[in-house]
């Protein structure tokens, strides 16, 4: 990214750009012209399948307070006891806890940069696509990647998180 389309950027999504520019990441930040704050509306604003927005969803594990990001596809609900089985039992975070635990508001959550280092788990579904794009750290703001990449980038485990009806 040129120095003047980082400025041109929210303060939040130009550091996940610097991030992204750190780790050799060769696709810019895009800003949406409205919001993706949700995987729907990300989508729309992207023209991809929903399948195809890696939601980065904090909870707490209730044993340490400690961070636990699951990186799931857009279509899909975590099953909060899949996940607690490999990470802990977990607990509700609210918008506080996920700002001071991320760095990022609630809708912006990018995968990479948190404040506090979370233990992570990446869901599987995600590697049936070639493409994924990212919150990158603002509710406008999003990056593409393949999901080898996102694997790479958070040295997250692949695991079984969606709910299967």
């Amino acid at each position: 990214m040129s120095p003047e389309s980082l400025a041109a950027l929210p303060e939040s999504a130009q550091r996940v750009a610097r991030l992204l520019l750190d780790l050799g990441h060769d696709k810019p930040v895009v800003v949406l012209p409205q919001t993706g704050k949700t995987s729907a509306e990300a989508a729309a604003g992207l023209g991809c399948e929903v399948a195809q927005i890696a939601k980065s969803i904090i909870f707490r594990r209730a044993s340490d307070d400690a961070p636990v990001l699951v990186i799931a596809s857009g279509v899909n609900r975590v099953d909060e006891a899949k996940v607690a089985a490999q990470v802990g039992q977990l607990a509700k975070a609210d918008a506080r806890f996920v700002r001071d635990m991320t760095g990022y508001a609630i809708g912006g959550v990018c995968p990479i940069g948190h404040a506090v280092k979370p233990v992570m788990l990446l869901d599987a579904d995600l590697f049936k696509y070639d493409s994924l794009w990212a919150a990158a750290g603002h509710p406008h703001a999003v990056f593409n990647l393949t999901p080898q990449q996102l694997a790479d980038m958070t040295g997250a485990p692949v695991a079984d998180v969606a709910q299967r009806t």
